[in-house]
């Protein structure tokens, strides 16, 4: 499972021409899943998220996580995070889980923020989105699943 990072001042996601999440400060998490993956990565990845000491202090720092300065997340499912683009001019997409596997998957990744205190918006999974926001910083980070510590 990988994401991209982004904090942000403020974002939103809109399908259709239709606001279906926004949030105020906090991550933009673009979130890509792969054959492998399982509910432990996902618990992993939002562990990691929550707890990422990206936001300023009272010093100007970066010494805060989320979770400490009440921010929010912005989710949105990105297949094309597995694009693979070694050969060619066109990316290859066949490390991207498909839909059955990656649905729950995502849904289980939003639900563990949540359970650790995250309110958490999303986009749509599948559809086409437009994602807009003020990169804070900017920051902006990548984190893998498969990199952990005793993983794979």
């Amino acid at each position: 499972m990988r994401a991209v990072i982004q904090r942000a001042k403020e974002a939103k996601v809109t399908v259709g021409g239709e606001v279906v999440g926004a949030i105020d400060a906090g991550f933009v998490v673009l979130l890509g899943i792969t054959h492998e993956d399982t509910e432990d990565d996902a618990a992993y990845l939002a562990e990691k998220i929550a707890h990422l000491r990206v936001f300023e202090d009272e010093n100007g720092k970066m010494n805060r996580s989320l979770l400490d300065v009440g921010g929010a997340v912005l989710s949105v499912s990105q297949f094309t995070l597995y694009g693979d683009c070694r050969k060619g001019r066109r990316p290859n997409f066949m490390g991207a889980a498909k839909p059955d596997h990656a649905l729950p998957l995502y849904e289980a990744f939003n639900a563990a923020l949540r359970e650790r205190g995250v309110h958490v918006e999303t986009g749509v999974f599948g559809a086409m989105m437009d994602v807009s926001l003020t990169n804070d910083g900017p920051v902006t980070l990548i984190i893998d699943s498969s990199e952990k510590p005793g993983n794979r």
